[in-house]
């Protein structure tokens, strides 16, 4: 990836279609807007998974809804800006449409890339790191072809209520949980990050899934952020002159991680 006066954006964790088709399409709209600001002066534009709350892709349907922030994705591609989309446990049933329809490059696993003299490490960042074994072995099965060809045998209207059921069921479950931080020994993907830096110097890890804007010093100069969500931080990430900072929109501040 080149090096420009330009600035990478990186953005994850919409979970467009909760807690309601209504607040939903507020959220959408307002993610819509954000794209559009960024677009002035975008290089390229990062969506780090978990855009929809959940997402299948049937061989002749798809899920109803999104249209704008789709419709924006396409004009934002026809422009000539990249826009990589990342699969996260939420949207991990992505079988080509965007790419054919949006022009959006497709990520199904973490991959490192140099822009602005920086080396990034960039992924979802689901079933990375230690523990977690319960969901690791299930996201195997999701990754099942066989698994996959069965649900898609389903009815939409079936299948997509099912799945819409234990993805709010989920959630619930899960509470305030992953507004807490847990402290720098105990965050799994900052224990993952430095189990790479290991074998590899990496400056940036840039992550979502956490729900939780961090920003971590890793030592020997890497930093691993997370960029939070869009549910109730509304955060993203801006790489500019090889300086990456997180932001909240829409008043495009630096957000402040003050926890160590």
């Amino acid at each position: 990836m080149s090096t420009s006066s330009k600035k990478i954006y990186f953005a994850s964790d919409f979970h467009l279609g909760v807690p309601t088709a209504e607040k939903s399409l507020v959220r959408e709209k307002l993610i819509v807007r954000w794209l559009d600001e960024v677009s002035k002066d975008a290089e390229a534009i990062f969506l780090v998974g978990d855009i929809f709350d959940f997402w299948f892709e049937y061989k002749h349907a798809i899920p109803k809804g999104f249209v704008r922030l789709q419709g924006k994705i396409a004009e934002l591609t026809d422009r000539g800006i990249p826009v990589h989309f990342f699969t996260g446990n939420h949207d991990m049933w992505m079988f080509g449409y965007h790419e054919k329809e949006l022009g959006i490059i497709m990520h199904k696993a973490p991959f490192v890339f140099e822009a602005q003299g920086k080396k990034i490490f960039i992924g979802h960042g689901d079933g990375l790191g230690p523990g977690d074994h319960g969901y690791k072995f299930i996201k195997k099965v999701f990754a099942n072809r066989f698994f996959q060809w069965c649900f898609a045998r389903l009815h939409p209207n079936f299948g997509i209520g099912i799945a819409n059921y234990f993805s709010r069921s989920s959630r619930a479950a899960t509470g305030d949980e992953d507004e807490k931080y847990l402290g720098e020994d105990q965050e799994w993907l900052a224990i993952y990050a430095k189990e790479v830096l290991q074998k590899e110097h990496v400056d940036y890890f840039v992550f979502g899934h956490r729900h939780l804007p961090l920003n971590i010093e890793l030592g020997n100069n890497s930093t691993y952020f997370n960029l939070g969500d869009w549910l109730k931080y509304y955060t993203y990430g801006v790489l500019e002159n090889g300086e990456f900072k997180l932001k909240t929109y829409p008043s495009n501040e630096l957000y402040d991680f003050s926890v160590r």
